[in-house]
């Protein structure tokens, strides 16, 4: 992979990642609309990794009360850190049976198509402007309870199809549940550090059994995506306390009629 290619994907990974517009979306594009050969889910995986690594630095405090949490947890001691633990834990089943399924099956590679993208950025952007419009703000991470964590967990599994956004859809998700949106942002981001890092250790783990080396450039693409996506989550927690979800919302649907429009042209051959 070209050193131009390692950065892009950084770049552009960085920023999707926490921007509910869809990682993994621009990642399948950018081999359709730059003609570079496909990085393959090995690097998407590895580059979503940077993320997570960026999540941790940023939210350390939260990450500190999540550790302290879990080990609370193991003791059977109940406390707002554990019970905080618990839902992230909880959260997180749905989007591990999902991507199970779409292993086993092969969807997983089928679904990475332009198309897919492009409808649901469409379809997505639409459900993000209704929740955002019409969800109340009354609610705080401190409020967060089973059923909620639930909610937003299957959102997230749905996210494994390209073009869905795991932080809009769980965002979204929150926001139809009354959460305020920096808050939405807040659980989104502590909710993905186990899916992200179970996909990352489960790509390595598979590499490995399968004698395939976890190719540089991919370590090298997850760390330059490690700053991309740190100044990504301080840009959006910055805009999410004072603007709606409305530009975000007006991205993903001009992403999608774009890429219909260049599909049905005949301008992306195979998509």
């Amino acid at each position: 992979m070209a050193i131009e290619q390692i950065i892009v994907l950084a770049i552009v990974q960085g920023i999707t990642e926490f921007l509910p517009i869809s990682s993994s979306g621009h990642l399948i594009l950018i081999p359709a609309l730059t003609g570079w050969p496909d990085q393959g889910l090995v690097t998407d995986v590895m580059v979503h990794v940077g993320s997570l690594f960026a999540v941790i630095v940023y939210f350390w405090r939260d990450v500190l009360r999540l550790l302290k949490g879990g080990i609370d947890l193991l003791r059977l001691e109940m406390n707002r850190d554990s019970r905080l633990a618990l839902y992230i834990i909880l959260a997180t089943v749905p989007a591990v049976g999902f991507a199970l399924i779409l292993k086993s099956t092969g969807l997983a590679d089928r679904i990475r198509g332009v198309q897919v993208v492009a409808w649901n950025a469409i379809i997505f952007g639409v459900i993000m402007l209704i929740a955002d419009r019409w969800g109340a703000t009354f609610r705080r991470m401190a409020d967060m309870r089973l059923a909620p964590a639930l909610v937003i967990g299957f959102a997230q599994a749905l996210a494994l199809i390209p073009g869905t956004s795991r932080s809009g859809a769980t965002m979204t998700a929150a926001r139809a549940l009354g959460f305020d949106r920096a808050e939405a942002a807040r659980f989104s981001f502590l909710l993905g550090i186990p899916a992200i890092a179970g996909a990352g250790l489960f790509t390595v783990i598979e590499a490995r059994e399968s004698g395939v080396a976890i190719p540089p450039e991919a370590l090298l693409a997850a760390f330059f995506t490690f700053f991309s996506a740190i100044a990504a989550i301080a840009f959006l927690m910055a805009l999410v306390r004072r603007v709606s979800f409305l530009p975000f919302v007006l991205y993903r649907l001009a992403l999608g009629g774009f890429l219909l429009y260049l599909t049905y042209s005949g301008a992306l051959a195979g998509a």
